[in-house]
């Protein structure tokens, strides 16, 4: 027996009525804020996330799946959104557009990780992405679509972190700071987190490991070192979310794993799986679509992962599962009765009617079995006398009660609808 890869998943019948209903509040409160899908390829060329995520991230570092295809070229499997986003805004000339450009996605991504519940080496993200501007306003309505969307998606009790981790100008005393704090706990620091101390300082505040996530507690925080214009940003933003009647707390401990982020940055997190964990995260961007080739473009967006979400909606709803039953079932006698249910049953279904018969040639008293385990809310029990009168007694498999029924598509529908 050939099993799954180690860190993916099946997504059983039982359970897939439940992501397209997830999948459908993602693509309805995208459009309510205007945001329209984008769909990208599965792997993409390996330099457009080292550029663009950042060489001394875990992600590039640790957890890519990458290989060299038959051409001889680096291809990776794309390990999150907005990178690939961001070279389809570039490509495809989406700049030339009225700005701003708003994208969203649900997409599958791959990341070489220890699996842990609601954490794969392939999992599946719905994000957005904004380019095009900068004004305050952007950031608290992106944050405001991803509060509705969990709303919507039924998700309780999330917590909204932000932060600011300032700009390139201010960001460069920080370091420097950091740089001065790290450099005395130097000897503690993980081999990973010695090379970071040199190239991105900051990326160390997000190490995973015990020892030096304890030496970052006590470590510089940003928000301390913000330049004027970062600080007015931020206000604004806070402003705008009280505006709203959207509740938030200020997490100066907040920094997001990838190197593209600046000024405004936010955390969705529940502690409906236990320890504390995020739901959604996202923040504001500079520089990311100059450093891929494009013109000066501001952005902001979030990604939200799929594979988590359910787990904490079915963990915090005892109906979350969402099952389609069938709206009626033919039972049949015969070979001339089931080929008029056939037949009857396909013009239902071109009508919208979710209908069924048996395909396993089981005795009648099976087939009602079969019906009432479905689910189904109505069935018709077909002979060759129902057939030839044109008429059949209608069951509601809820209370029993029958009716006669013509036997045509209209007067059908007429009645369990």
């Amino acid at each position: 027996m050939i099993n799954k890869p180690r860190g993916t998943e099946d997504v059983l019948p039982k359970d897939s009525g439940l992501w397209q209903k997830v999948e459908n509040i993602a693509r309805e409160t995208a459009g309510l804020f205007g945001y329209k899908e984008i769909r990208t390829p599965v792997f993409e060329s390996t330099e457009l996330f080292q550029r663009g995520v950042g060489d001394t991230t875990d992600v590039v570092q640790k957890e890519m799946y990458t290989f060299e295809d038959k051409g001889g070229r680096s291809i990776t499997l794309k390990p999150e959104g907005t990178a690939c986003l961001v070279r389809s805004y570039i490509e495809n000339s989406l700049y030339a557009n009225p700005q701003p450009t708003k994208l969203m996605y649900i997409i599958p991504c791959f990341r070489y990780e220890k699996p842990q519940s609601g954490r794969l080496r392939e999992f599946h993200q719905f994000g957005i992405e904004c380019f095009g501007a900068e004004n305050p306003t952007t950031d608290a309505e992106v944050i405001s679509l991803a509060s509705m969307f969990l709303k919507n998606a039924g998700v309780k009790n999330v917590k909204l972190n932000i932060n600011s981790i300032g700009c390139p100008e201010c960001r460069g005393k920080y370091n420097e700071s950091l740089k001065n704090y790290f450099n005395s706990n130097k000897g503690e620091l993980c081999e990973t987190c010695l090379e970071r101390l040199e190239k991105n300082p900051m990326r160390i505040l997000d190490c995973k490991s015990p020892v030096c996530s304890k030496i970052a507690e006590n470590a510089p925080k940003m928000i301390d070192y913000l330049c004027e214009e970062c600080s007015n940003h931020f206000e604004s933003v806070k402003a705008r979310l009280d505006k709203m009647g959207i509740e938030y707390f200020v997490n100066p401990d907040i920094v997001r794993g990838l190197d593209y982020y600046t000024k405004t940055v936010f955390e969705f997190t529940s502690d409906a799986l236990g320890a504390q964990s995020t739901v959604c995260g996202g923040g504001r961007y500079s520089g990311l679509v100059e450093e891929l080739g494009g013109k000066p473009a501001e952005g902001i967006g979030f990604a939200v992962g799929l594979e988590r979400l359910i787990l904490i909606i079915k963990s915090q709803n005892e109906d979350a599962e969402v099952t389609k039953t069938p709206d009626i079932f033919f039972a049949t006698i015969g070979e001339n009765a089931e080929a008029e249910a056939q037949k009857l049953i396909y013009e239902l279904r071109k009508m919208g009617v979710y209908a069924e018969q048996d395909l396993c040639g089981r005795s009648v008293k099976a087939q009602m079995k079969y019906a009432d385990k479905l689910g189904a809310k109505y069935s018709v029990v077909l002979g060759d006398d129902e057939v030839a009168k044109g008429v059949a007694n209608l069951k509601n498999m809820t209370d029993g009660e029958t009716k006669e029924i013509k036997i045509n598509p209209d007067e059908i529908v007429k009645e369990i609808k």
